[in-house]
């Protein structure tokens, strides 16, 4: 028998038992989180046989004093991170230097070591010392840096997305490997505090599929793609919400909806829209379900936003597709309609960052590989039910299913 804390022998604790002729020996005061023996891990409460005035660790983070060189750990139930004195920075206060910051055009200076800094570039600046202008149309995204930054871009708050939106995007992936990663798309939302709930909007990739959550303060909804067709060079994306309805298109995949739990239907955010990664390089100063471990791997573009039915879609921003910031974004090198493969005679047509495919008569979605019914308003000839009728595709044709009040094949007849 094996024990922790106070060793036995036979019923009596060792220590009492030594204390006659010894000393006194104390048991163990403290936390102990993980038990191996040789090669077999041993769950501590699960597989005891028995024990006494053992009692749940809850040691906070902070206890253990993890910041360096001064910092300050805060903490509080779920999360910890450090606040760094003037010079320092890294998620520990490791990393000195940047007191005399070569960089320039408002880049952030991270110290690579004592004597040496890096310059992450803000939007639309690129070089060593982020000296050189660019033009970003089709921005690319390089994930999360080695310093623990993610590359992002930052977009005025989406108005009125409280009970109604749908967004429109295509990206390309780096690598195969970027796709089996854990990479956010795009997030808009805050931790909860006070009288404001975790309500958020996220979208990412998990495990090479396409993930879509949201919170509207009752609990989380979540719809997760079917596996990526990666022979594809370029994916669309399609998502909406209508108060606790989502739904979720991905490529020619079919149409995936939930219904998110609880009874609030309003989504309250009021945060920057981001896209590509965050600000903050920790996840978990995020809420709790929206968190993916690493920023996007690859090329975001044509991203547009309608909150309404009856509107147009839009780019984010304020003034329209302008960022209010952004830090390591590049741009995507390779023209969107060189890796877009159309099928069935469609044409790729690109404007800027925007790309898609012009379908000929009878062909639909993303790369025109979906039939258009006879029942949907863009076949030609449109169908011919009248006055409300609603058309019902035949396997020869269709028919026409008549309101009340109407008759006749196409519902012509009162």
């Amino acid at each position: 028998q094996i024990t922790l804390g106070s060793v036995f022998l036979g019923n009596v604790p060792l220590h009492e038992e030594v204390h006659q002729c010894a000393g006194q020996i104390y048991g163990y005061k403290g936390c102990i989180r993980d038990f191996q023996v040789n090669n077999k891990e041993l769950f501590i409460i699960d597989e005891a046989l028995g024990g006494r005035n053992v009692e749940n660790c809850n040691v906070p983070i902070c206890d253990y004093h993890p910041c360096r060189n001064g910092g300050k750990c805060i903490s509080d139930a779920e999360n910890w991170f450090c606040e760094c004195p003037q010079l320092y920075s890294g998620k520990l206060c490791q990393f000195a230097t940047c007191d005399e910051s070569p960089c320039g055009n408002g880049a952030t200076c991270f110290p690579k070591s004592r004597r040496d800094a890096v310059c992450l570039c803000p939007y639309g600046r690129s070089g060593i010392l982020c000296s050189d202008a660019i033009n970003i149309s089709q921005p690319s995204f390089s994930g999360t840096d080695v310093f623990g930054y993610t590359s992002f871009l930052a977009y005025s708050a989406i108005p009125n997305i409280t009970f109604y939106y749908e967004f429109r995007l295509k990206f390309q992936l780096a690598n195969y490997h970027s796709a089996l990663q854990d990479n956010l798309i795009f997030f808009t939302g805050q931790k909860g505090q006070g009288l404001n709930g975790d309500d958020f909007l996220v979208l990412g990739l998990r495990n090479g599929r396409v993930v879509y959550s949201y919170n509207l303060g009752s609990g989380t909804a979540t719809i997760i793609s079917r596996p990526l067709d990666l022979t594809l060079n370029i994916h669309v994306i399609h998502l909406g919400r209508c108060l606790q309805k989502g739904w979720l298109k991905v490529d020619d995949q079919k149409n995936k909806t939930v219904t998110s739990p609880g009874r609030l239907v309003g989504l309250n955010v009021f945060s920057q829209f981001y896209l590509g990664g965050y600000h903050e390089y920790t996840p978990e100063l995020l809420p709790t379900g929206s968190r993916f471990m690493n920023g996007f791997q690859g090329c975001i573009f044509d991203v547009q936003v309608r909150t309404s039915m009856n509107q147009e879609f839009k780019s984010p921003g304020t003034p329209e597709g302008h960022p209010n910031s952004g830090r390591s974004v590049g741009q995507c090198k390779d023209s969107p309609c060189s890796l877009i493969k159309c099928k069935n005679g469609g044409k790729c047509i690109e404007s800027g960052s925007t790309v898609y495919c012009d379908c000929l008569s009878g062909w639909k979605g993303a790369f025109c590989t979906e039939t258009v019914s006879v029942c949907e308003p863009e076949h030609d000839p449109p169908h011919l039910c009248e006055q409300g009728g609603t058309c019902v595709p035949l396997p020869d044709g269709y028919t026409c299913h008549c309101p009340l009040g109407t008759t006749g094949t196409y519902c012509e007849q009162g």
